[in-house]
Order: structure tokens, then C-alpha cells, then sequence
């Protein structure tokens, strides 16, 4: 009996302990934020019904949504490494909470389309100075399994959120809207009251701020395309994969059962492997997991079933949880102390421009589901030997920063 008390606690620990209070509050953050994350997911249907928009002008939309997405990361970035990382996040949180309600508000096409474009520019702003904020306080050895955690908060909060979301939205959309500027808010809050500004002066003759010293840097570059990759290939999740399955005959109902394994296998498994994933080489380890995702996605063009398709769901998501956290920590390896948040914004750059390329895949369907899935498999292949071509090269950088 004595034993197992005292193995419990060391377990525990392993995964969760070890880190400092100032992340944990960041951390509490993110979780309240995602729990509030209720509008999002139901946008197309608020702007189609509530409003009235129709399906071209609700596209029209959310393109201005993307764009504002787009340069957003570039933005918050270098606000990061300028005026400070709590400042930067608390900040666009306040925004965003503004944003949240002024769209909520607006009932007609121009005022919409401004709140969208404003809401994209500030909605994930925080990004860059969240991440910046974890490499400042976690020594590098501990960065994978807090970018590990932090995902888990981001995914768990999202899935309680969006079925939260999916009841409040019958008594009336603006709830949704009110829910998610308030967690907005709280976010901002425990940010400014509980987590310390972290951002490093720039060592004499160290290269200034901004996005062209990272241009500059042809191996953040590189990286940046591998990243990129690695985003076309989860993007499919949200954009051609509920569309290839419609067409393969499965209802929406069976759809969603299979993409629930996504989430039960995120919750379950990230906070338990991300500290063994951390003492393991990064970049081949972020390799592998879009190697992994990039064969999943490839046999989703055998799909014909929910039992098939949620096998297909098991196989990416598990390279799927071999990445989180781990390609954010290469990044804060690979960026000299203060140019972090910009350095950052440019890995979420990544990720925005993936969300608005990977639709334009969706046409591959009209040749067939093998010449789609077929070629997400392909660029999930090559991703990965990008990130293996670019490992000597990453850990001599990262050994570099680290003296």
C-alpha cells in the first residue's frame, strides 16, 4: 500500500510537475479561453441563419476571417518581442472579446464583414506570446512536454466549448457570443495578474527585431515549409475530409462518432507520452508524427465505413499527438532569446496559410478520393524527410542557443 502512494505522486509528477506556476497559469488561461470557444465553430450556420447572409456572402466572409488570420501571426509576433509578451496576449484577448461582441451585434453585411476581419487579426494573436512566454521560463530539455500540455488544454477546452456551444446556441446565438468574450477576458486577466513579463533584452550585437532578420535566417525558412507541409496535412480535418466523407455515404452523425476518437485519444494519450516524447531527438520525432499522420490520411481513400474511417482517425491522430508541442519547441530552439515571439509568428503564418491552401484541395475529390488522399499521403511523406534532411542543421542551432 505504502508503495503504490508513493508511486502515484511520481507519476503525477512526471507528466504535470516540474513546471512553474507562472505556466500553469498560462496554461489555466489557454483552458478557459478554448471552454469559451463557442462562436467559431458554429460561424456558418449563425451567418447563414441568424443573419440571413447567403452562402456566398457567408464565404465571402470567412475569407475576410482568413485574411485578417493571415497577417495576424505576423503582427502579434513582432508586437511580442517589442512591447512585451504579456502585454501582447492580455492585449489581443481584450480585443478579441471586443471583436466577439461587436460581431454579435452587427446585423448587416458591411459591419459583419469588418467584425470578421478585425476578430481574425486578433482572435489567435495570443499565439506568438504564448509560445514565447513557455521557451522564456521552460528550460528546453521540459519545452516539448508545456507546448505537449498546452495543446491538451487548447483540445480539451475546445471539446467541452463546442458541445457546450451546440446546446447554448438553441436558446440563442448571442449567448455564444457573450460566453466566449467573457472567457476572453478571464484569459487576459490571470495573464496580467499572475504571469510575469519574461522578455529578455537583446545581447549586445545581437541582429534587431522584426520579420526580415527571420526571412534572413534560411534554416527557420526551411523549417517554415516543413511546417507548412505538416499543416496542409491536418487541415484536411476541417476542410476536405467531412466533405470526402459526405460523398463516400457516411451521414454527418457517423462522421462525427469517428472524429470523437480524435478527441477521447488526444485527451487520454498527450499528457502521458509528451515527457517521453520530450527526452527523444525533436526533430525526428516530428518527423515521424507526420510521416505517421501523412499514412492515415493516405488510407482514408479505402474508407467506405465509420469503423473504417474511425481506424483511418486512430492512425493520424496518433502521429497527430507525436507533433504537438514538439514543432513549437524546434522553433523557440532555433530563435535567438528576443526575437522568439517573431520567430513564432512566423510558424503560425505556417499554420494560417495552410487553413486557407488546403481548401483548394478539395477539387481532387472530382477526380477521385485515391488522387486526394493519395496526395495528402505524399506531402505528409516528403514533409517528414524535409524535417529529417533539416535535423543535423536544427540541433546544431539548438545546441548553439543553448550556451
Amino acid at each position: 500500500m505504502t508503495t503504490t502512494s508513493m508511486e502515484k505522486p511520481s507519476f503525477l509528477k512526471s507528466k504535470i510537475g516540474g513546471l512553474p506556476r507562472p505556466f500553469w497559469a498560462l496554461w489555466s488561461g489557454t483552458l478557459v479561453n478554448r471552454l469559451g470557444t463557442m462562436v467559431m465553430p458554429f460561424t456558418g450556420v449563425y451567418l447563414t441563419q441568424a443573419r440571413g447572409l447567403s452562402l456566398a456572402a457567408a464565404g465571402m466572409v470567412m475569407a475576410v476571417f482568413g485574411a485578417g488570420q493571415l497577417v495576424s501571426q505576423l503582427i502579434a509576433g513582432s508586437l511580442t518581442d517589442r512591447i512585451g509578451r504579456r502585454a501582447t496576449l492580455s492585449g489581443s484577448m481584450l480585443a478579441t472579446a471586443v471583436a466577439m461582441l461587436a460581431l454579435g451585434y452587427s446585423t448587416t453585411l458591411p459591419a459583419i464583414l469588418v467584425a470578421m476581419f478585425v476578430l481574425g487579426l486578433v482572435i489567435d494573436a495570443y499565439r506568438p506570446a504564448s509560445s514565447a512566454l513557455v521557451a522564456d521560463l521552460i528550460a528546453p530539455a521540459e519545452r516539448p512536454r508545456a507546448y505537449g500540455l498546452l495543446f491538451w488544454a487548447i483540445n480539451l477546452g475546445y471539446a467541452v466549448g463546442m458541445t457546450a456551444g451546440g446546446w447554448l446556441a438553441q436558446s440563442g446565438f448571442l449567448w455564444l457570443f457573450w460566453f466566449d468574450a467573457v472567457s476572453c477576458v478571464v484569459f487576459a486577466v490571470l495573464v496580467w495578474r499572475a504571469v510575469p513579463e519574461t522578455r529578455p533584452e537583446p545581447e549586445a550585437g545581437a541582429p534587431g527585431g522584426g520579420l526580415r532578420v527571420v526571412l534572413r535566417d534560411w534554416l527557420m525558412v526551411a523549417f517554415t515549409v516543413v511546417v507548412l507541409g505538416n499543416a496542409l496535412v491536418y487541415s484536411q480535418t476541417f476542410t476536405t475530409l467531412p466533405v470526402a466523407m459526405k460523398l463516400a455515404g457516411l451521414s454527418t452523425a457517423e462522421f462525427g462518432v469517428a472524429m470523437a476518437a480524435n478527441g477521447v485519444l488526444i485527451v487520454v494519450l498527450q499528457p502521458l507520452v509528451s515527457g517521453w516524447l520530450g527526452r527523444r531527438d525533436p526533430v525526428r520525432s516530428f518527423a515521424l508524427g507526420v510521416g505517421v499522420m501523412g499514412v492515415g490520411f493516405a488510407l482514408t481513400a479505402f474508407v467506405t465505413s465509420t469503423a473504417a474511417l474511425v481506424a483511418t482517425v486512430v492512425v493520424w491522430t496518433l502521429g497527430e499527438i507525436v507533433t504537438a508541442g514538439i514543432a513549437a519547441a524546434i522553433v523557440a530552439s532555433l530563435a535567438p532569446a528576443h526575437l522568439r515571439g517573431a520567430y513564432a509568428g512566423l510558424f503560425g503564418f505556417a499554420w494560417a496559410l495552410a487553413g486557407m491552401v488546403a481548401p483548394l484541395m478539395t477539387p481532387l475529390l472530382k477526380i477521385s478520393p485515391s488522387a486526394l488522399w493519395f496526395t495528402v499521403g505524399v506531402i505528409g511523406l516528403i514533409t517528414a524527410a524535409g524535417g529529417v534532411a533539416l535535423a543535423p542543421a536544427i540541433r546544431r542551432r539548438a545546441a548553439s542557443n543553448e550556451t
